[in-house]
């Protein structure tokens, strides 16, 4: 059996003990490169085996790379917070677009709805 501790007694008995210090807040971004994730409108993510995504930042081609088959992409090229805004494409293996969403600046991780 585990032993519950007592709360303390105010008065003149004793002194309070000050209380422990909270935990450090975080003050960064937790995630250090862009992640996007594709999920249903109920949050569910897509089974993406096969599918590939390609960042820009105008009309430049930043990176391309492949969905896990999670529904997750990582773009190991574009570090977080991000400082500009981004259009994201999804694109299965033969090439047809399903998806082009705009990322504005600011994020670390993004999820495409739908």
């Amino acid at each position: 059996m585990v032993k519950r501790i007592k709360p303390p007694i105010l008065g003149m008995m004793g002194k309070l003990k000050a209380p422990a210090k909270a935990a450090k807040s975080q003050t960064g971004p937790v995630l250090n490169r862009l992640t996007v994730l594709w999920v249903t409108g109920g949050g569910v993510p897509y089974d993406t085996t096969g599918f590939n995504a390609a960042l820009y930042r105008g009309n430049t081609l930043i990176q391309t790379a492949r969905f896990d088959s999670y529904g997750v992409v990582y773009f190991s090229r574009v570090g977080t917070l991000t400082t500009v805004a981004y259009t994201v494409r999804l694109y299965d293996q033969a090439g047809r677009v399903y998806r082009t969403r705009t990322i504005p600046e600011g994020n670390e991780a993004f999820a495409v709805i739908g």
